[in-house]
């Protein structure tokens, strides 16, 4: 079912029998991007994420890129509140996040495609995912944004431990449709970059007069597994810190899982090896994606590696 279109009576359509090259979806991490209020920062990791992207491109793949946000709309969210003006709402800094994310992934793509010679051209779409008004997270904010705290905590916040310190804590609603998902098609079809869902999306309600926005942040690795299905991408990656998936993470018994099935992977996170506050999230989305389609390869390495994960030298692979 097509929440903004329940009247489209179109034959849903079989986008990979109607492509000449294979799709990548590429996630990336919100912490490796540089803050939109410092744009002459530069980061090492988002060298690797770019690099990445040209192997990819350069092994006959048309790319998708999603991102994350938490760090920078955390960060205006702060600024906002710290002049006392009247709440925007976390929808709008979101779709702020993805056009200032999205202008400086774009441009420095469009550089190095430049420089090495390629055609392709580098769109941001603006993206809006509809989420359920009685997803459970409303009442339970779990999604960490912005700075590490050191004060006193606002009295209107909410905030809890991660691992890196005392956050700020939003609700995280589950992704249920990506709304612009025949725009990210289309555009993919004429040969486009896309750089979509940033943030995980726009979060809004749909209902019968149309769609609004809405107090949330989606998480990233979720919404990248929604749409790696919707448009049955060839190959869905997810670019994180760490090299690898790992059982009993941070103890002197960590294992590294370099080609896992799926079904041993779903046990591993039913038996709470990967917390909800870090690889949890990750690992859901690789298993959704694998098990929606077997034949997706469905991969979580470190920026920089992609390749090396393709050919199963690094990262981890999810199996049948």
């Amino acid at each position: 079912m097509r929440l903004h279109r329940p009247d489209d009576s179109r034959a849903e359509l079989n986008i990979s029998q109607n492509r000449s090259r294979k799709i990548c979806l590429y996630a990336i991490g919100g912490n490796a991007l540089s803050n939109p209020l410092s744009p002459n920062g530069e980061n090492d990791v988002m060298d690797a994420v770019l690099n990445d992207v040209f192997d990819i491109i350069e092994a006959g793949y048309s790319v998708v890129l999603t991102h994350g946000n938490g760090p920078q709309v955390g960060e205006l969210l702060l600024m906002e509140e710290s002049h006392g003006e009247q709440p925007e709402g976390l929808d709008h800094w979101v779709a702020a996040t993805q056009g200032t994310l999205g202008h400086d992934i774009a441009t420095r793509l469009d550089g190095l495609l430049t420089s090495r010679k390629r055609h392709e051209q580098v769109a941001t779409l603006l993206t809006r995912v509809a989420v359920n008004p009685e997803d459970s997270a409303f009442a339970m904010p779990t999604k960490p944004i912005g700075p590490t705290i050191t004060g006193v905590v606002p009295e209107h916040w909410t905030a809890g431990q991660t691992s890196t310190g005392l956050r700020r804590l939003v609700p995280s609603p589950r992704p249920l449709e990506i709304l612009d998902s025949d725009a990210i098609e289309s555009l993919v079809n004429a040969g486009a970059i896309v750089l979509a869902c940033g943030g995980g999306g726009i979060p809004v309600l749909v209902d019968e007069t149309g769609f609004h926005g809405v107090e949330a942040v989606i998480d990233k690795d979720l919404v990248s597994s929604l749409l790696a299905q919707t448009l049955s991408v060839d190959l869905f990656i997810i670019s994180t810190a760490v090299d690898s998936i790992k059982l009993n993470f941070g103890t002197s018994n960590e294992t590294p899982l370099r080609l896992v099935a799926a079904a041993d992977l779903n046990a591993h996170l039913v038996a709470g090896q990967f917390p909800m506050g870090s690889m949890g999230p990750k690992v859901e989305s690789l298993l959704s994606a694998k098990l929606s389609n077997p034949s997706m390869e469905v991969i979580l390495c470190m920026p920089g590696d992609a390749l090396a994960a393709v050919r199963g030298e690094a990262g981890t692979t999810v199996e049948n």
